[in-house]
């Protein structure tokens, strides 16, 4: 029933996005060359030239969504990816639809066709279909999210969980499914061995059985979703549950406990017919690196143009209220261990720490000038990193890196910590968007990390630079 209703809701978002799309392409001919907003020194090409590329539209924007995965249905996807699942698709759809219709140009149209262009398209309607159409869809899916949300409020359509494990992990999950109802989830109680004949729960919820018992339960309570919350010494039951749970139509999801320290994302290898899974392998590779080291250049090298001017001020006012040289510079630990010379505007005194050795910063800090700790609250200090990022020590999204003599002893008390290090080090991060930055749990602050470089997307990194613009948080470290 559930599978049904999800294809049934990929069709309509399939056939939504055709029309849409084509109705952004044909308003974005008309603001172009007929409602008189934008010059035309070239004359006004007829409409029939533009509804010859529809069929391209209506099919290729579907197709670039897919691409990019816009249309897996995953409930509890925020607005913001949302978003740049829609942006990034629709900038595909694009780059798509000129390809195809240069092809179809030069190879099959015919001599009258091509003699008249008869597929040629303005890059401005290019570009205003690329705003339109990324504003018609975003606007139609969370339309679709507002009603959905409503009718789950109301009790209806809930996919029904099973949580396995009643611990502190188990109660976890649950607590974060009661808190957000707007989901659609409904949590019908836990199963766990070691309860005994406790039958109390949590928060109200039952605790309905053993582990074996999971099949019997979950035909009887119309289970959808099995949540596995075991704690780490009972994931060797992991494998029993998913054999009694084959029988049934549920959906099995794991959460991970100290695992999502040991393993980053498993990669399945061959050596000679033997198989061999990589426990620490990243996404951040081979093409991956070539792609986000092009939009670290394309982006750091817009900054530097852009605060030029704020980039002079600050160096002057730095030399003119304080003695000592404008730039700090400071040995890090970035990608595979490796030190660089990070750069900042200096926002200390002259041998700062001539008596007190490496410590964290803080806010009052008695070390900082009074033009530094306005540029640290700002985080303007940070602003030199782009010749960092430039020079590729470092890349603008990316766990902030820490001092040699920091990492020497964080290695040591932390499990995994050394994996951070798997990519290179960034001007902000996931983990400082979401308000562990600074003086802040450090293990909070490795796991965001850890998150990050499992799940390195284009899309991820241009959501942490919109939501570090949005939020203000340049890491101060």
């Amino acid at each position: 029933m559930v599978n049904r209703y999800n294809r049934a809701l990929v069709v309509c978002y399939v056939l939504t996005d055709s029309v849409l799309a084509m109705w952004a392409f044909i308003l974005a001919y008309g603001i172009r060359f007929e409602s008189g907003l934008i010059p035309v020194p070239r004359g006004y090409p007829p409409i029939e030239q533009y509804l010859n590329v529809l069929p391209f539209i209506a099919l290729l924007t579907p197709l670039a969504f897919q691409f990019q995965g816009v249309y897996r249905l995953r409930r509890g996807r925020s607005r913001v990816d949302d978003f740049f699942a829609v942006f990034i698709g629709s900038i595909l759809a694009v780059v798509l639809g000129v390809i195809s219709t240069l092809y179809v140009q030069a190879y099959f149209a015919s001599e009258e066709a091509k003699a008249r262009g008869a597929y040629e398209v303005s890059q401005l309607v290019w570009a205003l279909f690329l705003a339109l159409n990324v504003l018609f869809t975003y606007v139609s899916r969370e339309t679709v999210r507002e009603l959905l949300e409503r009718r789950w409020r109301a009790g209806l359509g809930l996919k029904r969980v099973l949580i396995a494990g009643a611990g502190d992990l188990g109660r976890m999950v649950a607590d974060r499914i009661l808190q957000h109802r707007e989901l659609g989830y409904q949590v019908v109680g836990f199963i766990d061995d070691r309860a005994g004949g406790d039958h109390i729960g949590y928060r109200g919820l039952p605790l309905l059985g053993t582990l074996r018992d999971v099949g019997d339960i979950a035909t009887r309570e119309r289970v959808d979703h099995l949540y596995v919350a075991l704690p780490l010494d009972e994931h060797a039951k992991l494998l029993d549950l998913m054999d009694l749970t084959s029988r049934e139509c549920i959906e099995v999801k794991v959460v991970p406990d100290l695992l999502q320290f040991i393993a980053l994302r498993a990669r399945l290898e061959d050596l000679e017919g033997l198989p061999i899974i990589s426990v620490n392998d990243v996404p951040l590779q081979g093409f991956n690196s070539w792609v986000k080291r092009a939009l670290d250049v394309t982006l750091s090298g817009a900054a530097m143009l852009v605060f030029a001017i704020p980039f002079g001020v600050i160096a002057a006012l730095v030399k003119l209220t304080s003695a000592g040289p404008v730039f700090y510079r400071q040995e890090r630990t970035g990608l595979d261990g490796k030190a660089f010379t990070v750069n900042k505007f200096r926002s200390m005194y002259l041998n700062a720490e001539g008596k007190s050795g490496p410590v964290w910063a803080h806010d009052d800090d008695p070390r900082a000038t009074p033009l530094g700790r306005w540029l640290r609250r700002l985080d303007l200090d940070e602003l030199p990193q782009f010749l960092n990022v430039l020079v590729g020590d470092m890349s603008i999204v990316g766990p902030r890196p820490e001092r040699p003599f920091f990492v020497d002893q964080f290695k040591h008390r932390i499990p995994q910590y050394m994996l951070r290090h798997k990519v290179k080090a960034g001007i902000t991060g996931w983990a400082q968007i979401n308000g562990w930055r600074g003086n802040t749990s450090l293990e909070k602050r490795i796991e965001y990390d850890l998150y990050y470089i499992q799940n390195w997307s284009v899309a991820l990194d241009l959501k942490i630079m919109w939501l570090t613009l949005v939020r203000g948080m340049f890491q101060r470290a």
